[in-house]
């Protein structure tokens, strides 16, 4: 009996120590599993704090320019402002727009527009010397804001846009940038949120009388910009509602001082406002990419304005304004020819005329158009000459226009200034040995007009002759219906009379 007791506990003993063998087996293996998921765990928190700090830098951060976002910016004004309050100086705000950074984008491609984007980032940050306080707060749009100073605004204007305006070298590119910046000062122009949103309407009114300068928010800006808002408001359903219209100024042969063309001239006729200035909407629609459906439909209208005066019995060339947008869209002319075949125009009735800043652009897009154009058979007129930097001889040969068309300013003081007779005289010398045909523009008087003739210009256009008027009062004085005034019309646009090759 005590044998069997014996033996039992010993298997007992052994059961026992296996069992506990196998809890501590089970144990360690917990443990191991668990300290891997707890490191699991840690990794993954690390990653994910890793990510939100990745996140969070990418808020404070432009990825384009390096720059601080609008977010950041903010952030750093807030703080900004309460210094200034503290030590009661004040905080001047400048808000930075480049000038035709779209174009520069349309031409040579967004890889160029980065780069000059991050150049221009680079000047600021450089002139700051605080990286801080300069940010980027659109596409084409930064902010800096400096610490007092203000008493020197105009100073610090100025050296800003030099800084600016220094030519930019990107592979066989020489770009020249222009900016247009607007100021508002802390705490006389706005209160700490107000002063971006001021400093920005500052800006866009540089913009809106022709870039490349400066000034600083008054209160008469925001009433423009409510204005601005409803304008725009109401030019987006002018098209639809039927208000745009085109009125015809008639151009004149110099030497015979008969009527021989015309061009079409675009018209608001606002419902309150009454007759609205093309030099007020126009660059509203440039601004706000409205232009190339307008531009669109003066192209349609002219076109059938044409081929209604035709079964008249009327044969004119119509002149029509291109814009720079037009012109660097890639199927304008297809649409433009499209108007033409719709209604029976040839294409060589028909005058384009585009303006000399945007000629000199010397970008594919414009190389190409003209060359579609040219091909085509259109009649291509160059804009404003001498308005501004004239194109060189090589870069006009190169465009090939049928036609320069001088600006309206040296015709003004070509009765008394021997430099606008000069640049005049110079002009038509130039048309002559490329064989183009020379218009000036803006005639008021018969001393501008005997000058324009002496120099050696072919057609004239102006207030002396006829100013704009609408299609059947033009139809009317054509067919010697209306009013009998001078000058008549050339013989050879009527179609019972043998057509003369138009020049």
């Amino acid at each position: 009996m005590g044998s069997l007791i014996e033996a039992l506990s010993e298997s007992l003993s052994d059961h026992t120590v296996a069992s506990f063998g196998l809890v501590v087996s089970l144990l360690a293996l917990a443990l191991m599993m668990a300290a891997r998921q707890w490191q699991a765990h840690s990794r993954l928190r690390r990653r994910l704090d890793a990510a939100c700090s990745e996140l969070s830098d990418l808020r404070q951060r432009d990825p384009l320019t390096g720059l601080i976002s609008r977010e950041a910016l903010e952030q750093e004004l807030c703080m900004a402002v309460q210094r200034a309050d503290r030590e009661q100086r004040a905080l001047c705000l400048a808000c930075i727009g480049l000038d035709g950074f779209r174009a520069i984008n349309d031409a040579y491609g967004h890889g160029v527009g980065d780069v000059v984007l991050r150049e221009l980032a680079a000047r600021l940050s450089a002139w700051v010397d605080d990286r801080p306080q300069v940010a980027r707060v659109g596409g084409d749009e930064f902010v800096l804001f400096r610490e007092g100073g203000v008493g020197e605004l105009d100073t610090l204007a100025r050296e800003l846009q030099k800084h600016l305006n220094a030519p930019l070298e990107t592979g066989a590119l020489n770009l020249q940038i222009s900016a247009s910046i607007g100021f508002a000062v802390y705490p006389d122009d706005a209160a700490g949120p107000r002063l971006l949103a001021h400093a920005a309407l500052a800006m866009r009114s540089v913009k809106q009388t022709g870039g490349n300068g400066h000034t600083r928010y008054d209160l008469t800006m925001s009433v423009k910009h409510r204005e601005h808002a409803e304008l725009l408001l109401d030019l987006r359903q002018a098209l639809a509602r039927g208000q745009l219209q085109l009125v015809y100024q008639p151009k004149i042969d110099a030497r015979s001082l008969q009527v021989t063309s015309a061009e079409a001239l675009l018209r608001w006729q606002h419902p309150r406002r009454g007759l609205v200035s093309p030099a007020q909407f126009v660059p509203l629609a440039e601004r706000h990419g409205l232009i190339r459906e307008i531009g669109a439909w003066v192209i349609e209208e002219a076109c059938r304005q044409a081929a209604e005066w035709r079964e008249a019995g009327l044969r004119m060339r119509i002149a029509v304004n291109i814009s720079g947008h037009q012109l660097r869209s890639p199927d304008f002319v297809d649409q433009l020819l499209h108007s033409l075949r719709h209604h029976g125009i040839p294409p060589h009735r028909l005058t384009c005329e585009i303006t000399e800043n945007i000629a000199i652009e010397d970008t594919p897009a414009t190389r190409g158009a003209f060359e579609r154009m040219r091909r085509a058979g259109l009649h291509v007129s160059i804009d404003d000459f001498g308005a501004g930097t004239s194109a060189s001889l090589a870069h006009i040969r190169r465009l090939a226009p049928a036609e320069l068309k001088i600006d309206a300013g040296l015709v003004h003081d070509i009765e008394d200034s021997e430099a606008a007779r000069a640049i005049v005289r110079a002009v038509v010398q130039m048309a002559r040995s490329l064989q183009l045909h020379v218009v000036a523009e803006g005639v008021e008087t018969e001393a501008q007009r005997d000058a324009l003739v002496t120099l050696g210009c072919d057609e004239l256009q102006g207030f002396l002759f006829a100013r704009p008027m609408s299609p059947s009062a033009l139809a009317l004085w054509a067919m010697c219906d209306g009013p009998a005034a001078p000058p008549a019309f050339r013989p050879s646009l009527f179609d019972p009379t043998a057509p003369a090759p138009l020049v």
